[in-house]
């Protein structure tokens, strides 16, 4: 009967084993999985550390408002919108007409100015020979007159000398002619000596009329010879400002080359003008908004059209302020644009000097209380470093939508 019992047999704890082994094989696989989870998990935590990136940010330019430098009615528009052009290409063209006389007058104005330029330079040397000879002749009129005035004194001397001799001669002829009087009247002497006596009074009477008119011319002489002796020497005093007589030619001619300058000025100023009359692109770029037609007035400073300029963009990034704290100028930035769907180089030129809720038109008033703290963007420049190769179709546009991705380590 004990023979017939059931013998244990083995294979029950063998099951067991069985059972308990895939148990501890999946726990285990399971702390690899998890331990390679958190491996993962730190990697990309760690490698998000060398870059900051941010969704808030656009491409920025240039917009070039382009206006009229002179006024004038418009004879050609050379632009459509949305055209791509170049610098320097005509955008439109004004009526010429009033610039190009304006610019003939100023080139006559030109000439006369050079004209008066040239003949007072050429009177410069001849003002200072003339001068020169003018002081030495003036000299030698004065002494000439000096001359004369003491030649004339003498001749005055001789003159009363003459009326003196006369005056002599004429008293004694008519004393002989009072003492041959009585003697005539008595026969004593004969008539022919009385005649001669009488004859002989006459002579003297008119030699001294004679020698009292020399006196007299004598006289006027020295009076003339010494107005002579004065306007000599006026001449002398006026022929001795030679040298400012020279200096006044000189400033004449410095204020008429002055007079070429200020006309060479006035004609490159009609040029310039007419220049102006052609409106030219500054920069390569889009137009945009065109209000220009053609046989529009326009005046000085009015906008004709907006121009886009593609050759200098650059992009704003709005960054966390927790984003700041390892970004500096010159770290290397990747730029995916989002209508291009490529990515383009770049590196980090400026950090804004604010805020952009401080630099918003009403800035945040914080000294209340109820305030709560909100994390601020601050604006950064990201400029492109290889626009020229990457974007060759000019496809960049300002205001685009892009993702920054800056390498802070």
């Amino acid at each position: 009967m004990a023979d017939s019992s059931p013998t244990p047999t083995p294979s029950e704890p063998i099951a067991e084993t069985e059972i308990v082994q895939p148990q501890s094989k999946r726990r285990g696989i399971l702390i690899v999985v998890v331990i390679v989870l958190v491996l993962v998990a730190a990697g990309f935590w760690w490698r998000s550390t060398f870059s900051e990136d941010t969704d808030d940010a656009q491409v920025n330019g240039h917009l070039i408002q382009v206006s009229s430098r002179v006024a004038g009615q418009v004879l050609k528009v050379d632009v459509e919108e949305n055209q791509l052009v170049k610098a320097g290409d005509v955008i439109a063209e004004l009526d010429p007409s009033d610039y190009q006389v304006a610019v003939e007058n100023a080139q006559a104005a030109l000439a006369t100015a050079q004209a008066n330029a040239i003949a007072a330079n050429v009177a410069v040397p001849i003002s200072t020979v003339n001068t020169g000879s003018n002081l030495r002749s003036a000299g030698a009129d004065v002494s000439g007159t000096q001359a004369g005035i003491q030649q004339t004194l003498q001749q005055l001397e001789a003159a009363k000398a003459l009326v003196t001799q006369a005056q002599a001669n004429n008293t004694k002829a008519q004393a002989d002619l009072e003492r041959y009087k009585p003697l005539v009247e008595k026969d004593v002497i004969s008539k022919q000596q009385w005649d001669a006596a009488v004859a002989q009074a006459d002579a003297t009477k008119a030699a001294v009329a004679d020698a009292l008119a020399n006196e007299q011319a004598a006289v006027s002489g020295v009076q003339a010879a010494r107005d002579r002796e004065t306007a000599a020497q006026a001449g002398l005093k006026y022929a001795e400002t030679g040298p400012q007589q020279v200096a006044a030619q000189s400033a004449r001619a410095k204020a008429a080359q002055a007079q070429v300058m200020q006309a060479q000025a006035q004609l490159d100023m009609a040029k310039l003008n007419l220049g102006y009359t052609k409106i030219v692109a500054p920069a390569a770029g889009i137009i945009t908004r065109k209000s220009v037609e053609v046989d529009q007035n326009v005046a000085p400073g009015q906008n004709l059209l907006t121009l886009v300029s593609l050759d200098d963009l650059w992009v704003t990034a709005n960054f966390k302020e927790t984003q700041l704290k390892s970004m500096s100028a010159g770290q290397k930035v990747e730029i995916h644009v989002d209508s291009t769907g490529k990515d383009y180089s770049g590196k980090v030129t400026q950090i804004g000097g604010a805020t952009g809720s401080v630099l918003s038109l009403f800035p945040p008033e914080n000294a209340t209380g109820n305030y709560v703290k909100v994390v601020q963007r601050v604006p950064v420049r990201i400029d492109f470093t290889n626009l020229a190769s990457e974007d060759p179709n000019k496809l960049l546009r300002p205001g685009l939508s892009v993702e920054p991705k800056v390498s802070v380590k």
